[in-house]
């Protein structure tokens, strides 16, 4: 057995073109993929098949051709864009002498490189585990408890059945934990759910501008940066919107083309936010030469994750990036917002997408006057802090007279925690 690597900096990459698939652009994402990883790209190997082959995934002489110019360009990785078996995996890397990995290797360390939270660290082991345990090979011989001989015989476990217990045993205290997360953000959506309190999920194709529309209207410091998955772990952050009220809006990790079924059942708990929201923001990067690709691969996802029936406002970003285009609303043929045009970076249209939300999500709205007398200055705070108040004067015997717009759920909900509101109330709009 050879070395399996340690480094795995330089690489040379692979893609097999199938005629079925729009390929060009697929090879593309995964150089930046590559990029992202923080790999140097020493060289690029493609070729054509109609279907794979099952000893190495490509031809026995390309095969032969990857390794050897693995060799030429002293390569210490070879990342193929296609998910392969296990038994091609290994079969490639006998070949080869150097280490192999796929596009759902590929993506896995990734995510492991951009995991911050403790949550988030967890689903990305649980899905690397996932992914290891059909990996898993006899490399460990020296160790082999099943050999003959006075003061050889073992218990009967082999190294490789050792390995696999201690895998299985991993993954269900993995499983465990999350269960904890899980049930923690279920009372959470509970709790928001009984208070009638909106959820508004981003979603959207990877490095489609998330987590800076997020940052934009919440003014969170979320990391943003110009790269696939740059956001793994949500974040949840109440905001304000006319009409509406107190709402949550949710950031949360971008979807790709065949993205991994061991993350997306890994990050169950992360995607039952999307799954249970109030309304759901597709981001797209309105500049991306494969919009409508990134649009279908989003809602592939959406339909695994069972999201599909969730409303959705689609929000074009990045239109500062396109030539003499202007932030503006689409709407069908009822006159109900569908689209928005923006630009997160530069904060145009942001004002647009909340005059979106709230016809979206507007519930009944309650305009009334009222006269407030000087003890109730914690009332009339509680007016400002929901931004309900339209305008306010002072009479002579110092009482606040306030005329107020507020949904009816958050009146309500003052009128239990103060009965005697109702009482100074003088005229109703």
């Amino acid at each position: 057995m050879f070395d399996r690597y340690e480094g795995g900096e330089k690489a040379l990459l692979v893609h097999v073109f199938f005629p079925q698939e729009n390929d060009i652009e697929d090879l593309n994402e995964f150089e930046v993929l590559v990029t992202s990883a923080q790999i140097e790209i020493l060289s690029i190997v493609t070729t054509s098949r109609n279907t794979p082959q099952a000893k190495y995934f490509v031809g026995v002489g390309k095969a032969q051709e990857i390794a050897d110019a693995a060799k030429a360009c002293q390569a210490s990785v070879i990342l193929v864009n296609h998910a392969l078996t296990p038994a091609q995996e290994r079969n490639l890397e006998q070949l080869c002498q150097c280490r192999v990995i796929d596009r759902t290797g590929l993506i896995l360390d990734i995510f492991a490189q951009r995991a911050r939270t403790h949550e988030g660290k967890l689903q990305v082991e649980l899905a690397q585990l996932r992914h290891l345990s059909t990996r898993l090979v006899r490399g460990w011989t020296h160790l082999e408890r099943q050999k003959g001989g006075i003061g050889l015989r073992g218990p009967g476990e082999t190294q490789l059945e050792t390995d696999r217990r201690l895998l299985r045993q991993r993954i269900q205290l993995i499983l465990s934990r999350l269960a904890k997360v899980e049930k923690q953000r279920e009372q959470g959506r509970q709790s928001r759910a009984k208070a009638d309190i909106p959820t508004i999920s981003l979603v959207g194709y990877t490095n489609a501008g998330k987590s800076t529309l997020f940052n934009s209207i919440t003014g969170a410091q979320v990391y943003a940066a110009d790269q696939l998955f740059a956001t793994l772990d949500p974040t949840l952050r109440r905001i304000h919107i006319d009409d509406v009220g107190e709402s949550v809006l949710v950031d949360t990790v971008g979807f790709i083309r065949h993205l991994p079924h061991d993350l997306v059942a890994a990050f169950k708990a992360t995607l039952q936010e999307t799954r249970e929201a109030t309304l759901l923001l597709h981001i797209i990067d309105a500049a991306d030469n494969n919009l409508l690709d990134n649009i279908a691969s989003v809602d592939e996802v959406l339909i695994d994750i069972e999201a599909n029936d969730v409303p959705i406002l689609q929000v074009m970003n990045k239109i500062d990036l396109l030539p003499d285009f202007a932030p503006r609303i689409d709407r069908d043929q009822e006159g109900k917002p569908i689209r928005v045009w923006l630009s997160a970076h530069q904060g145009i249209g942001i004002e647009l997408l909340f005059l979106c939300l709230a016809e979206l999500l507007a519930r009944q709205i309650k305009n009334c006057q009222l006269s407030l007398p000087p003890d109730k200055a914690k009332l009339r705070s509680r007016f400002y802090q929901l931004q309900t108040v339209i305008a306010e004067s002072i009479d002579d015997d110092g009482c606040f007279n306030l005329q107020i717009r507020i949904p009816q759920i958050e009146w309500n909900k003052l009128c239990k925690q103060a009965p005697e509101l109702v009482h100074f109330v003088t005229k109703y709009n």
